[in-house]
């Protein structure tokens, strides 16, 4: 039966700029921050860097729509492919603020699957970089697509009669807007109508197109600002991907909105030196890198013998704090340098943070929150701030949120189900997936399965689909127990599953465990190096997670293997998958 109480935020922090589409928010921004750099890059000379501001990158966003529309791409969808920097971020919201429709394609899809993605996508024009410079002239002219422009983020000069270059169409387009030409810059956005598709995460042949509208965007955008503070004295390092709508939405526009600065971040080994070099302050990241931080600032501490003291410096602050006196980035000034001296804010999604690591980065008064949400919500449903934080929660649904619990168990988990703006048109000609995933009353199935609690802080639990149900009809939650031997010294990552156990004769699913290790830990840490003294040690110790677990939990298999899980590029497990390979 349905939870019929419908939970909902009521706490909004500041008042928000409101803006209905896109196009708006970038008259404002202009209008406010247009002298503020909006991006940074490195230049061909060391420490130097080049700067661009709001109001030459908005320049340079009118030139290229004008130029599209000349090319006759007036409601056309266009897609773009590219590494995360700054022609990706231009091309985006030039198609959007009155050319037609974008559709962000993943950058690490196989040549077979992207193929595939443009070719549903029904793209008449594609904007790229020269990574894809190959596939581009291998499709140009192939029937199965729709491509007519093929425009790229790096030549000089357009070469061909439907190959171009991107800074060409910007020179081009500057002209027809020096000459008059205003149908670009006065074109009328219609809020409710598609202007994103999105490709969900899996292969090609399963994955759904979602379709979103400015409102559901701009919807999720005043959440956002309702809850956080940033400013234009903000820097955010881009480094999820782009065609994500995460990132897209919650690094890439709204430091758009609020007139913060984004710098691209070069590769995940360059991580650290890019924070401390372009002045880090804010970073949308994934547990798995915040937990890896944080695993090692402690190695570092104490290597370096100075964990006494730093222990010392906790409980000190919170001293303090519990008088109201906040003087943490003060007292861990070493720590913070070292990530950079400017970082204050980390908002995390796509998976359970680990509630150690999170504690551990607010303790030395670097904010660090969770947020929850998915490609059909534009992302954001809810995320935790510092005035609303419970750990093991990921917060409080957003101000534009309703939610409600879907036939809840006894101890009441079920489905979550919310209705907002920020939801989906639906599901690109797929009316079945459609309806499935919005019923009649208009209620969103999310297919994550949650509580809350009496102050209405939300519990997410793990995903309907990948719940594990024992014939005794109890269920399991494969991420619970994840979570915790993903802890154990030397294991990368998880996967718990459930199989039929061919000898019982009840033919009852028996959890079993796919661990991955790390060689070089479990040589330094533990002197193992055969699989076979690593498997000992490493069932041990699901034994004594056992010993903590009601008996219907116990892990009774385990796998270890050195090759990572299978995963999407989103870094979630491909369950079904996975399965196949246990």
């Amino acid at each position: 039966m349905e939870d019929l109480k419908v939970h909902k935020r009521s706490k909004v922090l500041h008042e928000v700029y409101k803006i209905s589409n896109l196009k708006e928010m970038l008259l404002h921004t202009r209008e406010v921050y247009g002298d503020e750099n909006a991006f940074t890059f490195k230049t061909d000379t060391p420490d130097v860097f080049t700067h661009v501001t709001y109001n030459d990158y908005i320049d340079e966003i009118n030139a290229f729509g004008s130029s599209l529309i000349n090319l006759g791409l007036k409601g056309k969808r266009i897609a773009v492919i590219s590494e995360n920097r700054y022609e990706w971020m231009l091309s985006y919201l030039t198609v959007v603020c009155g050319v037609g429709v974008v559709s962000p394609l993943d950058k690490s899809l196989p040549e077979e699957e992207l193929i595939s993605s443009i070719n549903r996508s029904e793209a008449e024009a594609i904007i790229y970089s020269k990574k894809y410079e190959e596939i581009m002239q291998k499709i140009n002219g192939d029937s199965a697509n729709k491509l007519k422009y093929f425009i790229s983020m790096d030549k000089e000069k357009s070469d061909g009669k439907n190959m171009y270059s991107q800074k060409e169409l910007i020179s081009v387009g500057k002209d027809l807007v020096a000459s008059g030409d205003r149908r670009y810059i006065d074109a009328e956005i219609n809020n409710e109508e598609l202007a994103v598709m999105l490709f969900t995460s899996g292969t090609t042949a399963m994955s759904k197109i979602v379709m979103l509208s400015h409102k559901n965007i701009c919807s999720n955008l005043m959440d956002i600002d309702s809850t956080y503070d940033v400013c234009k004295d903000d820097t955010y390092l881009s480094f999820l991907p782009l065609h994500h709508v995460f990132e897209c939405t919650v690094a890439f526009l709204y430091a758009t909105y609020k007139g913060a600065k984004i710098a691209f971040c070069e590769g995940l080994r360059h991580i650290a030196e890019n924070v401390k070099e372009y002045h880090i302050t804010c970073m949308i990241v994934v547990p798995a890198l915040i937990e890896g931080i944080y695993r090692q600032l402690w190695k570092t501490i104490e290597k370096n013998g100075k964990a006494k003291k730093v222990k010392f410096g906790l409980k000190l602050s919170k001293f303090l704090l519990f008088f109201g006196i906040d003087r943490r980035r003060k007292i861990f000034k070493e720590i913070i340098d070292n990530l950079g001296g400017k970082l204050r804010l980390l908002v995390s999604g796509g998976a359970a943070l680990d509630k150690e690591a999170e504690i551990g980065f607010n303790d030395f008064g670097i904010e660090t929150f969770q947020g929850y949400g998915l490609t059909e919500t534009s992302p954001v449903i809810a995320a935790e701030h510092k005035t609303f934080q419970r750990y093991g929660s990921i917060g409080m649904l957003f101000p534009s949120v309703d939610g409600r619990i879907f036939e809840p168990d006894e101890n009441g988990i079920g489905e979550l189900i919310i209705k907002s703006p920020i939801v989906m048109l639906g599901y690109m000609n797929n009316e079945e997936a459609t309806k499935e995933a919005i019923d009649e009353d208009g209620w969103f199935h999310t297919g994550d399965l949650a509580y809350f609690d009496k102050d209405d802080y939300l519990f997410i639990t793990g995903r309907k689909k990948s719940v594990i149900v024992l014939q005794n009809g109890k269920n399991i939650f494969p991420e619970e127990l994840e979570m915790i031997i993903d802890k154990l010294p030397g294991v990368k990552e998880s996967f718990v599953y459930g199989k039929a156990d061919p000898k019982d004769k009840d033919n009852d699913l028996k959890l079993g465990v796919k661990v991955v290790y790390d060689p070089k830990v479990m040589k330094d840490e533990f002197n193992l190096e055969s699989e076979e003294e690593i498997k000992n040690k490493l069932w041990n110790d699901i034994k004594e997670i056992n010993k903590t677990m009601p008996k219907y939990k116990y892990i009774k298999g385990i796998i270890i293997t050195t090759e990572p899980l299978i995963k999407t590029t989103t870094l979630k497990i491909k369950r079904f998958e996975e399965i196949k390979t246990v």
